[in-house]
């Protein structure tokens, strides 16, 4: 089983919309058994609230159900329990490597835009204080970004399966 936690600052709008699309992209897949997604936030400001009804609203649209709870980033675990801790922009990232304490810690986080195969954006842009257009562009940016890392996950995982089978 592969793990992915999707981390933004309070985890109502680009972190939890990163889970929902990547689980419906894990689901059409057929790798719902292989590969678990959740999200958190950096901060707690929003800990235990649905995500933003915005983003929900948005992502409804696409196909996609926000259906998780915001909760804060716990590296006394987190770190533990995903193979990959993916941050929405640099400030994320940033701070999700402060909290390592090691170089294995540091090397599960990335930038989920490194993942993305259209170019012109090098991080998901935090909608919370914007309009409909900026909802609609983290969808796009996660849609394209996801579709990346899925294939990235489905390698690793298949690499691993291979040194287990030796």
């Amino acid at each position: 089983m592969r793990s992915v936690l999707f981390v933004c600052l309070g985890n109502v709008c680009r972190s939890p919309g990163a889970e929902a699309v990547f689980n419906a992209f894990v689901r059409r897949e057929g790798l719902t058994g292989r590969i678990r997604c959740d999200s958190a936030g950096t901060a707690g400001y929003h800990e235990g609230e649905p995500a933003d009804k915005r983003m929900q609203c948005h992502a409804m649209r696409r196909g996609y159900r926000l259906s998780s709870v915001a909760r804060q980033f716990r590296p006394e675990t987190d770190f533990d329990e995903f193979d990959y801790i993916v941050g929405m922009d640099d400030d994320n990232v940033s701070d999700l490597q402060s909290l390592a304490s090691s170089t294995e810690e540091l090397n599960k986080i990335c930038k989920i835009t490194d993942f993305s195969s259209k170019e012109g954006h090098d991080a998901v842009p935090d909608p919370y204080y914007g309009g409909a257009d900026d909802f609609e562009l983290v969808l796009n940016i996660l849609e394209d970004a996801c579709e990346g890392l899925l294939n990235e996950v489905k390698t690793k995982a298949g690499d691993n399966e291979d040194a287990q089978d030796q």
